[in-house]
């Protein structure tokens, strides 16, 4: 358990019907195994003390009373081992027989939750044995110093992780079509676990992972569901062992069928506070509810997490979700431009383009706009701008990109007018520093917005969303325009957009220019070129994009701590970077997020293509003289 992570288990013993002893051993080897592989959240199936198909056998008085008795073999087996412990078991309470999950730790039995919706239509007809859930929860004499609480208003929380609240409820409880009378109370929870015996029919897999997969979404929790498996009676069904650990939506492991298989997954905790943190609508547990909280302790752990971390998070990872991504985004962009041009009359988008992967993109979505508004492509002004670092290589892309897409190309450079600003300001020509280069940029975005006006037209920006949140732009340079298409998109899906246009654009041509201005550094080309190459290579001076925007996902999506993210970073990033690298462009990072928010504050109108944004509108309202310094400091404990 580190940085608000907590690993979960589902698993399910080979039952033995009825043979409570014999289960009992089972549970314990496997709680073990577990908890020697880290887990602290460990959770079986339903009944599985006794088996779930026990039938009228559960009417017995002799195997209600082992299963007591098997109950408290395995709490006393659980000293020493922290985290929290479910397992399920039939429990007579004043004179009713009731489907419970039994939730236990260190050797103490911290509370039995009843199961509340009990099914009469299958074929074991539970509601022929046991009774529905009281509506409030009472205490109980069991097999230890302490009575133990049972009901369904019951809550368990991590002393050494309060963010770590557990509920549980049984099988039925999360699809029943009515709500237990306990679901404000799992909004208290951040971690439900579900004690199921779930049999296996053609189809229903996908049913049951779809349905969980939505049940966490809908409460924003991690949800860890342990099915009956091999060894329940086959008289008349099959149980497959199907265990699922998802998160907020998020299918996060699942168990193969008919396997008996245990799985583990590390569950964010804090990931799910910030997420109902930042969900106006989540509504929490009513204060006013009577519920009771258990305490349990969990020692905090430093391990390799148990979870997949993906190190490029705005860009799907499977080739058919990434290129259906890509044509929502390309869509959401052109669409934006379309109304904004409708809106204002306009008959001409400019844009200046570099031959880089920005300009392209932005050269592509204006091309779309311009098919939906049933104009032709030569309204569409690409206007390319020679200076002092421009080279071969990107002015032909350039060039041979317009042409291929059918836009207007023009030609203005700039050398001439940059020198004789220099001129001006008194600035030597030779002395190459940020006003040698932002001179070029301003210049660049005069030119484009007075040709705008001659056209009748608007300047279409084409800085990313990395760039802005690095404040790597020139204010009111290439940080200006009337509309920036790709306001809202990092780097890293800028890659994938360009990728997909070239893949599906049927022009074999075309396609060969775009790989090649994907084959090119990321470069602003303001410095003079070095052998006729590219001399300035923006990641070189601001660090890998691909650092900077897992940054940036987990800074403004879930406003995770600096350490976490570093934490995060040396997983997802393991064996490409070492700890040092990350950490020093890490630091970068929060510099100059801190210090350039002045340029986001006051940024062109655009299209949000995703969750995360630097909009000053509607996502990110944030001081443009905010300190960094507790941010930095947060890191600089971990040199």
């Amino acid at each position: 358990m580190q940085y608000g992570f907590v690993k979960a288990a589902a698993l399910a013993p080979k039952v033995k019907v009825a043979d409570t002893k014999y289960n009992a051993q089972e549970i314990i080897s496997l709680m073990k195994e577990a908890w020697n592989n880290g887990a602290r959240l460990i959770v079986f199936p339903e009944l599985c003390i006794t088996g779930y198909t026990c039938g009228d056998l559960f009417l017995q008085n002799l195997l209600l009373r082992e299963a007591q008795d098997a109950l408290k073999q395995i709490v006393d087996a659980s000293q020493g081992m922290d985290g929290l412990f479910f397992a399920g078991l039939p429990m007579e309470v004043k004179g009713k027989i009731y489907n419970v999950a039994a939730v236990y730790s260190d050797g103490e039995l911290l509370g039995l939750v009843p199961k509340t919706h009990i099914p009469n239509y299958n074929e074991f007809c539970e509601a022929r044995y046991f009774a529905k859930a009281p509506s409030d929860y009472t205490f109980i004499d069991w097999q230890q110093e302490e009575p133990v609480p049972f009901g369904t208003n019951l809550l368990f929380q991590c002393a050494d992780m309060p963010q770590l609240v557990a509920a549980a409820e049984i099988c039925e409880d999360a699809w029943a079509i009515n709500p237990p009378g306990n679901s404000h109370v799992l909004q208290g929870a951040t971690v439900i676990a579900n004690l199921s015996a779930s049999d296996e029919l053609a189809g229903k897999d996908a049913f049951r992972r779809d349905l969980l997969r939505m049940q966490s979404a809908r409460l924003v929790c991690g949800y860890v569901y342990a099915s009956a498996g091999e060894g329940e009676s086959t008289t008349d069904l099959v149980f497959g062992g199907h265990h699922l650990i998802c998160e907020n939506g998020v299918l996060l492991k699942e168990s193969q069928r008919f396997r008996n298989e245990t799985i583990y997954s590390d569950l964010d905790v804090d990931r799910l506070i910030g997420e109902r943190r930042r969900i106006s609508t989540f509504v929490p547990m009513k204060d006013t509810l009577d519920y009771l909280t258990v305490e349990y302790s969990m020692k905090p752990m430093e391990k390799r997490l148990d979870r997949f971390v993906d190190k490029a998070p705005f860009v799907p990872s499977g080739k058919s979700d990434r290129e259906k991504r890509c044509e929502e985004i390309f869509t959401i962009q052109a669409m934006g431009l379309k109304k904004r041009m409708e809106h204002t009359n306009c008959k001409s988008a400019v844009i200046g383009i570099s031959g880089g992967l920005d300009s392209t993109l932005a050269l592509l979505v204006a091309a779309k706009a311009a098919d939906y508004l049933g104009l032709e492509r030569s309204c569409i002004t690409a206007v390319t701008m020679p200076g002092f670092g421009t080279t071969d290589r990107t002015y032909t892309n350039a060039c041979e990109l317009t042409r291929r897409l059918g836009a207007q190309l023009r030609e203005v450079s700039i050398k001439a007018a940059v020198t004789q600003h220099f001129e001006d300001i008194g600035h030597d020509i030779n002395v190459h520093d940020v006003t040698y280069e932002n001179a070029q940029a301003r210049e660049r975005t005069q030119i484009l917005m007075d040709i705008a006006n001659r056209t009748g037209g608007m300047v279409i920006g084409t800085g990313d969303m990395s760039e802005l949140a690095l404040g790597w732009a020139t204010y009111n340079g290439d940080h200006m325009s009337m509309y920036g298409v790709n306001g809202s998109v990092p780097k890293t899906l800028v890659r994938h957009l360009v990728r997909y246009y070239a893949d599906t654009c049927e022009d074999a041509k075309l396609s060969e220019i775009l790989l090649d201005v994907l084959d090119t550094p990321v470069s602003p080309e303001l410095l003079p070129p070095e052998n006729g190459e590219i001399a300035q290579k923006t990641e070189d001076l601001v660090g890998p994009y691909e650092l900077h925007d897992f940054y940036l996902y987990y800074v403004l999506r879930f406003g995770f701590t600096p350490e976490k993210i570093y934490y995060l970073a040396k997983q997802a990033f393991h064996g490409e970077y070492d700890d040092a690298t990350i950490l020093k462009w890490l630091k970068t990072f929060y510099r100059r997020f801190f210090m350039q928010q002045f340029k986001r504050s006051c940024l062109p109108d655009g299209p949000k293509v995703g969750s995360v944004g630097v909009s000053p509108r509607g996502d990110l309202r944030m001081p443009s003289d905010a300190c960094a310094r507790i941010w930095l400091e947060n890191l600089e404990k971990l040199v």
